[in-house]
């Protein structure tokens, strides 16, 4: 009489973590690990760092914080797309859902949560987006939703012909960072800093380095306060 064989264990969706925050990354390790399906196959706090590892590692899920200590998530999320097609890459962060959330679908991401609602939420979204959907929680949705339909507060015309990085340099502005600070950050020239702040002078329609910064400090604790 023959044996039957055994099914094959289904092979774990690996997942990629990145991170600031160990923290963070420790949480996800823990929870991820008690799911049957899933497993964390390796975590970095950096952009660069997490593109040279993902490129070796092959995760099927990267999990990405848009602030990250030396790099920009948003620049993480275009060049994964570019370079690892098949990745699904869920968005993880405290930043404003309202600005940032349709950038970074554009840039490539296929979900996006915030912070404030939990790892285990990001579970969730990691299984819808392995179906090949995109994951947008009941809050960015319906913030999505408000400004295409008209309804609440939107970003002003000229705000939303910010690039990508003016606004990450404006939000750093509004936090207090100096030019180096900034620099040093997204691995720039003080002189591209400079004129980062310049092209953002202009497309606000604001004469002086004074009023940037006062604009800055104002769109950044507003966020805070939605």
């Amino acid at each position: 009489m023959s044996l039957k064989q055994k099914p094959a264990a289904k092979a774990k969706v690996r997942v990629f973590l990145v991170d600031d925050h160990p923290i963070v990354r420790r949480g996800f390790q823990l929870l991820i690990g008690l799911e049957k399906d899933l497993a964390v196959c390796g975590e970095t706090d950096s952009g660069p760092a997490a593109l040279e590892k993902i490129l070796v590692l092959k995760p099927e899920v990267a999990i990405v914080d848009l602030t990250l200590k030396t790099s920009s998530g948003l620049e993480l999320i275009k060049q994964l797309h570019i370079h690892c097609p098949k990745l699904k890459i869920l968005v993880f962060s405290m930043r404003d859902e309202g600005v940032y959330a349709e950038r970074a679908l554009h840039a490539g991401a296929h979900g996006y949560i915030t912070k404030e609602e939990g790892t285990e939420k990001a579970i969730e979204a990691i299984r819808v987006i392995m179906t090949g959907r995109r994951f947008l929680s009941e809050r960015v949705s319906a913030k999505m939703m408000d400004r295409i339909l008209g309804d609440g507060l939107q970003p002003e015309a000229s705000f939303e012909s910010l690039s990508d990085r003016e606004v990450e340099v404006l939000e750093l502005i509004g936090n207090g960072a100096s030019s180096r600070e900034i620099a040093e950050r997204f691995h720039l020239s003080i002189k591209t800093v400079e004129s980062h702040r310049e092209h953002l002078k202009t497309k606000l329609g604001l004469k002086r380095s004074s009023e940037l910064v006062n604009y800055a400090f104002t769109w950044v604790h507003e966020k805070r306060q939605t």
